[in-house]
């Protein structure tokens, strides 16, 4: 393992990949800090342009986009009560109050250093156990990688959102999407209605790029706010901090950088899960309890550091096993796919210096999300100016462009605005998307898998549970699922109560 980084390392340390890692900083920064935008947008309109690139100059810009992107969301959070990502509600509790003390500059100080702390330990513990857990891995066959898209889509569908019903609608509708196309087994058509452009089925990207990128950009023409922040919101006092300042927050990255990597590694839960545990076990264990919402530092620190905490650590399910912690690890899955890349264990074995190589560029992108976070602040809160009306007629463009770059084709682009059209109306109804991008993923995983399992045992499903690895994911699996149900139970038990 270790020379396996070395290895890679020379590779990730030239200029065009620093270049990368650095620019994606930079637009990760400010499209965190654009309220409705996120790092699964930013990086869904990313894909196509990095199409043409090498596969680390193109993960190093993800890398970058999804780090500084869990950080900007706080600049809004802080200046403006408004949460620039879902990872960054909780640092409006604290955040806003300070802010308006008259000390953003001292809250957004405290934001960037939480969030370097937990990136560089979320990306630590990638490095550490995503080859072991790879290895293990290995060890799977047809019936345990079956079982293990079923638990992937179970626990996203079920976990990512408050109601599960609306999460298991969005993955039917991605499994459908993802059967479309030629049979896998046999090489006959299915539901293609005889045209040459869905032989080969829906393309990954113009999915992630119709479901992520057009409906932030129809949800802002919608609104229609032709001006952005004011720049006398936007001035920032200078502040100085020293050491001894700063050693009071030791045991909250801590126990923040914990919450968040445990909670990433779980898959479904989120930096918005990871935000508010944090913020709330950081209150519990305070001597001063009611202090946490008025506008303290320590209340920042915990939410900024957990959601950061999250970021690497969610990706260590994905690459090891194809099932991602969160809707940005789905995403970034899909361009490993776009890359030629299968995520799994035959990642370590066939892109040893790519799948390395990522996960040096998630550890050094923390270090630059603070080097850029510390001397552009001023630069970056400057973003906010731009009228949001403005933005979305930039967005629709860019991402036109992008997917007809792919594969030069009208018809991409006109699937690109469909699915743009169904994102909307699931925005709408409060139905998350991920569920349906991982089931594109991880449905013809399922299929191909469980027809092998089929073939291998003349017809015998039960095959799939003759192992102990099959068996514990099914309990995983039932344990999810079951999840809705004794929420459902506590909620009834509290309202007889009351």
């Amino acid at each position: 393992m270790f020379d396996a980084f070395l290895t890679a390392l020379p590779l990730v340390l030239t200029w065009p990949v620093i270049l990368a890692m650095v620019i994606g900083t930079i637009g990760g920064i400010s499209i965190g800090a654009l309220p409705g935008l996120t790092a699964t947008m930013g990086i869904a309109v990313l894909i196509p342009i990095t199409f043409a690139l090498d596969p680390l100059p193109a993960l190093g810009m993800m890398a970058g986009i999804y780090q500084g992107a869990m950080y900007g969301g706080a600049i809004p959070a802080i200046l403006l009560r408004i949460p620039g990502t879902p990872a960054a509600i909780a640092t409006t509790l604290d955040g806003y109050p300070m802010a308006q003390k008259g000390e953003a500059a001292y809250a957004l100080r405290v934001s960037l250093v939480s969030s370097a702390l937990g990136g560089i330990a979320s990306a630590i513990v990638l490095m550490l156990l995503s080859p072991p857990l790879a290895v293990f891995a290995l060890e799977f066959g047809p019936g345990e990688y079956f079982m293990l898209a079923v638990f992937g889509l179970a626990s996203i569908s079920v976990l990512l959102g408050d109601n599960a019903i609306k999460g298991l609608l969005s993955a039917c509708f991605g499994l459908f999407v993802g059967i479309v196309g030629l049979d896998p087994m046999t090489g006959h058509e299915r539901f293609t209605f005889d045209s040459m452009h869905l032989v080969s089925g829906f393309d990954i990207i113009v999915l992630l790029t119709g479901l992520y990128a057009i409906p932030p950009a129809l949800i802002m023409g919608e609104k229609a706010l032709r001006k952005g922040v004011s720049g006398d919101v936007l001035r920032l006092k200078k502040t100085q901090m020293r050491l001894r300042e700063w050693l009071k927050f030791v045991r909250i990255w801590i126990r923040a950088s914990v919450i968040g990597i445990v909670i990433g590694i779980i898959p479904g839960a989120g930096g918005n899960v990871a935000s508010f545990l944090s913020w709330n076990e950081t209150k519990r264990v305070s001597k001063n309890p009611k202090a946490f919402g008025t506008g303290i530092p320590e209340g920042v620190a915990a939410a900024e550091c957990a959601n950061n905490g999250d970021s690497s650590s969610a990706l260590i399910p994905a690459i090891t096993l194809g099932v991602p912690g969160n809707a940005v690890a789905a995403v970034i899955l899909g361009g490993l796919l776009v890359h030629g890349m299968q995520p799994g264990p035959a990642l370590f074995r066939e892109n040893p210096e790519i799948i390395y190589g990522f996960m040096i560029q998630m550890l050094l992108t923390a270090f630059l999300m603070f080097v850029l976070g510390r001397y552009g602040a001023r630069i970056f809160i400057q973003v906010l100016r731009i009228p949001p009306v403005l933005l979305a007629t930039m967005i629709v463009p860019m991402t036109v462009i992008g997917v007809y770059s792919v594969q030069n084709s009208v018809f991409d682009i006109w699937m690109c605005l469909g699915f743009g059209v169904i994102g909307y109306a699931m925005e709408k109804l409060d139905i998350s998307v991920a569920p349906a991008v991982l089931a594109l993923i991880l449905g013809p995983m399922a299929e191909s898998n469980l027809r092998r399992v089929l073939l291998i045992g003349q017809g015998d499903v039960s095959l799939i549970f003759q192992r102990p690895i099959s068996l514990i994911i099914l309990a995983l699996t039932v344990l999810v699922l079951s999840y809705p149900l004794l929420r459902y139970l506590r909620q009834g038990r509290r309202r007889q109560t009351v």
